[in-house]
């Protein structure tokens, strides 16, 4: 028997024996083979009901009595206790709202200032491992910012203006490199800002070692989960996070422009001073009061009027983990075979030397995609895509594909690889 029967009869087998294969009618999909969840994710099949009753009856009908019948003020920190469980936090530490980028630049500042304000007093941050410099602000300042240099472009540019705004020198590093910079000088580092999953490769950094790292040194990290949060275990508050954000538009699937999310562990919350104070995150937010005093917990990090829209629509999406009871483990199961089998499936279809991939092998080191390098990537995926493909092209050479567990089915991944070849054939 060829390789590519064996290969579609293998798909088949995997697809059937597949716990979370009826997931896929919960979501708006066609023909097209989907593999760009990792950009936008697909449209779950109720959302648009739900959005229409908002409009037409909340909106429409109930109007400015929708903030508090509809429970629309609360929104920001409901969704945020809905989000918590995938990302491994407990409730309370969790708010939804703003961009991704606004987000980053919220924790990024707050880090800043506690740790700074750490120097100065040599305190610690309740769990006992902040260290300061002990002598009441006569030791070494805190100011560095260490940045992923291999970060999503605006993780860059949010991290060189909070650098700006508290004093401190921007370096950017490597994950790999964040220890030994940290053992060698940590003690003039405030804060670090990571990605979990690098979004052009795929490559999975060590959340757990380089958070007690970082924590080590008495900084304080700043975690993107753009491109892991709903895609794999994260575990929060089990490695002692500090600060994290994530959208939500991606393996969440809250739709395009859904507001992300901003984690603040409990025990820093009273100490999170936010660069953004606006009117939502106010003790009294219609007190109208000159003077700010902030709300407690983690609607500190709130700062405007929420959008409601999409905040909503986001709250319906996320139904599809509380009623089809998803765990994020079962998801990560079947994200790594998917992956592994794409991997396989390319191997078989294409010839040695066309593409290279830049996604790990180990599991340990991958997220939830596969990064194929290719000379002329640009041109491969627009044919990818004319021949129902859709993944996507980072310049100046990398193919995209990621692998939505809930509604990516293994015959998905042997078509992909095999429209692949023929793409790349032409």
């Amino acid at each position: 028997m060829s390789e590519p029967l064996d290969l579609k009869n293998a798909a088949e087998a995997f697809d059937a024996a597949d716990p979370l294969a009826a997931l896929r009618a919960r979501f708006v999909l066609d023909d097209v083979t989907y593999l760009d969840g990792n950009s936008l994710g697909a449209l779950p099949a109720h959302v648009p009901a739900r959005v229409a009753d908002v409009v037409r009856r909340q909106w429409g009908e109930l109007r400015i009595r929708s903030w508090e019948e509809s429970g629309w003020w609360t929104a920001p920190e409901r969704i945020g206790d809905r989000i918590a469980p995938l990302v491994g936090a407990a409730a309370g530490q969790v708010v939804v709202g703003d961009s991704t980028s606004v987000n980053v630049f919220k924790a990024l500042v707050a880090a800043v200032r506690m740790a700074q304000a750490d120097g100065a007093t040599g305190g610690t941050d309740g769990a006992g491992d902040r260290t300061g410099d002990g002598t009441g602000g006569g030791g070494p300042v805190r100011d560095e910012i260490l940045v992923d240099a291999t970060t999503f472009p605006t993780d860059g540019y949010i991290a060189e203006s909070a650098a700006r705004m508290t004093g401190c020198a921007l370096r950017p590093l490597t994950p790999a490199e964040v220890p030994s910079v940290l053992a060698d000088r940590g003690d003039r580092v405030a804060a670090v800002l990571l990605n979990h999953v690098d979004y052009r490769t795929g490559r999975l950094h060590d959340l757990p070692a380089l958070t007690a790292a970082v924590r080590a040194a008495g900084a304080y990290v700043v975690w993107d989960l753009c491109h892991s949060a709903g895609a794999l275990p994260v575990g929060l508050d089990e490695h002692g996070v500090d600060l994290a954000v994530g959208c939500t538009y991606k393996y969440l699937n809250g739709g395009p422009g859904s507001p992300a999310f901003l984690y603040v562990r409990r025990d820093l919350q009273a100490r999170f001073d936010s660069p953004l104070p606006g009117w939502n995150s106010h003790a009294e937010p219609f007190g109208m009061r000159s003077a700010y005093a902030p709300a407690s917990g983690a609607s500190r990090g709130r700062v405007g009027t929420p959008d409601i829209l999409s905040l909503l629509a986001l709250e319906a999406a996320l139904d599809v983990w509380d009623e089809a009871g998803v765990s994020v483990a079962a998801v990560r199961t079947k994200s790594l075979a998917l992956t592994d089998f794409f991997l396989r499936c390319v191997e078989a279809y294409v010839p040695d030397g066309r593409v290279e991939s830049v996604t790990p092998r180990a599991h340990a080191e991958r997220g939830s995609q596969v990064a194929l390098r290719c000379d002329d990537a640009g041109d491969v995926m627009k044919r990818l895509i004319e021949r129902g493909v859709v993944g996507d092209y980072r310049a100046p050479d990398v193919l995209r594909f990621g692998f939505t567990p809930l509604y990516v089915g293994f015959a998905d991944v042997e078509r992909a690889a095999r429209v692949l070849a023929r793409a790349l054939a032409d």
